[in-house]
């Protein structure tokens, strides 16, 4: 079974910029906004010519990525997989489908989000995927607010898209410095019991991925 981790957060909040330090030559990069990456030499490290690079939100075609990497030996060298945003894979579902009317189309979007993120968990142990998404703060009367992923339609709202993973990271910054939150701080983050003891840790996936990988070999 693959590690499998979210990364919610607004736009601007370190998102991408979190997947900085994973090796090119271990990772593929599924750019699902088709907007590029956020540092400066990206595209000499991810493009075409590379085979680690691809611009889809259509989940059929991250979906065969996905057995290729699973599968294939050509790609047995691929350890990292990102899914770059869940909300550009809804909004293209959204637009191309707006002229449709009924319920339907918002039961199959929420069946293909739903499916593919049961579907990264079926992949080879030794892959970590990791999916971001932006969020949506929501505030009460009281003035009491509560931020979580950002859904398109009551289907996946009523899913919870959050309860599909065991580490949901919640991308901030504060004092002027890119963090993750690890747990929830008026949010739907969390990580496993006893995996991070710090509320916030440095913007870094590669130092979450080690920190989850020694927390299960603890386990073991």
């Amino acid at each position: 079974m693959a590690t499998v981790i979210a990364i919610m957060g607004e736009s601007g909040s370190g998102k991408t910029t979190s997947m900085r330090n994973l090796l090119p030559s271990e990772t593929m990069y599924i750019d699902c906004d088709k907007k590029g990456l956020s540092w400066r030499g990206w595209k000499k490290q991810y493009n075409g010519e590379s085979k680690n690079y691809i611009a889809t939100s259509a989940v059929s075609t991250i979906q065969n990525a996905l057995t290729k990497i699973d599968t294939s030996p050509n790609f047995a060298h691929i350890k990292f997989v990102i899914i770059d945003t869940l909300n550009g894979i809804m909004i293209d579902d959204e637009m191309e489908r707006r002229k449709e009317k009924g319920y339907d189309k918002w039961q199959d979007m929420a069946a293909s989000v739903y499916e593919l993120i049961a579907r990264t968990y079926t992949l080879r142990n030794d892959l970590t995927v990791i999916f971001t998404a932006h969020t949506q703060t929501e505030r009460d009367d009281s003035g009491y607010q509560f931020t979580r992923i950002k859904t398109s339609g009551k289907k996946l709202e009523k899913i919870v898209p959050e309860s599909k993973f065991t580490t949901v990271l919640h991308a901030k910054i504060i004092d002027g410095k890119h963090v993750f939150e690890t747990k929830a701080n008026n949010s739907t983050a969390k990580t496993p019991m006893g995996a991070f003891d710090e509320l916030q840790i440095d913007n870094d996936i590669t130092v979450v991925i080690d920190t989850l990988k020694k927390y299960e070999s603890d386990e073991d």
